[in-house]
């Protein structure tokens, strides 16, 4: 073999190699670009359709040109908000989240501080069967808190549908995990200059763990929000106490015959969690990363 084919070989071998890792990393985004519209299109869809002009024309069953609207309108937004009276059941959606969000956050905290940092026998036993309930279905516990809730006279409140969701085994988890990875010489320390637990808790382990929160108030927030079936259960002697992921299933027989409406109707009901979720990923990724460690 000449010294020219020696030398090419080796040049020839991280030319090779770069396309591969190129092509590599091609295919996996494209990969992630399907994934992305998949996930993203029936948003898009109905973005689609209740942006449309209905006295345009069209059909939305006419794919893919129901994609592309020929004349864009708010009317429908407009429509459905006053027709319906949507303002009521959103201010009811926002109480009945803000009280489980609120109460989601205190009674995790107050629940992984000690499971975190103190030592008491049957400690570990306690955090096993707290997180054996996450594998439970809701419904096995709709019977016994209907029950408690109609003892109390709670039925048809917005108490009522919160008080039963705020002491959950997932942010019981994540708020642990968070406290564990807080360094013990800081709370020696705090300690040592005469703080009680109570000071501990909310002047170092709270402020040192707000993406946490940040992540446990979204989670709270999308499932208290798009939440069926118990407001419904509860608040069924209170129709007007309904929150919005109730309500808007009404859209289906008042608008039967407008589905521009009915998408219009969605997206108000979307539109709120994926704001707050944009303006807080940041804060969401960064909490859901110390859970996993």
């Amino acid at each position: 073999m000449s010294a020219v084919s020696r030398t090419a070989v080796p040049r020839a071998l991280p030319r090779r190699r770069t396309r591969t890792r190129a092509a590599r990393h091609l295919g996996r985004y494209v990969l992630l670009v399907l994934i992305l519209l998949f996930a993203v299109f029936p948003f898009l869809w109905t973005l689609a359709i209740a942006l449309t002009d209905k006295r345009a024309g069209g059909s939305i069953y006419d794919f893919p040109a129901s994609l592309f609207p020929r004349a864009l309108t708010l009317n429908n937004f407009q429509q459905v908000y006053q027709t319906f009276g949507l303002g009521q059941y959103v201010w009811n959606s926002i109480s009945i989240t803000a009280m489980t969000i609120v109460g989601t956050l205190v009674v995790s905290a107050l629940a992984a501080y000690p499971l975190a940092r103190f030592r008491f026998p049957g400690r570990n036993l306690i955090f096993a069967v707290i997180v054996a309930t996450l594998v439970l279905p809701g419904e096995t516990t709709f019977i016994v808190n209907t029950l408690t809730l109609q003892k109390l006279h709670l039925l048809g409140t917005h108490l009522g549908v919160v008080i039963p969701t705020i002491a959950g085994a997932f942010g019981i988890f994540l708020m642990r995990q968070a406290f564990l990875a807080i360094p013990q010489s800081l709370l020696e320390a705090a300690r040592l200059d005469g703080a009680n637990e109570l000071t501990i808790l909310t002047r170092i382990m709270l402020p040192l763990t707000r993406p946490s929160l940040a992540a446990l108030g979204i989670f709270t927030l999308v499932g208290s929000w798009n939440a069926y079936f118990w407001p419904m259960l509860v608040l069924s002697a209170a129709p007007d106490k309904v929150p919005l992921s109730v309500a808007v299933l009404k859209l289906k027989g008042q608008f039967n015959y407008d589905p521009f409406n009915i998408a219009a109707g969605s997206l108000i009901m979307m539109l709120p969690v994926l704001l707050v979720f944009l303006l807080a990923q940041r804060l969401f990724m960064r909490g859901m990363e110390g859970a996993v460690k």
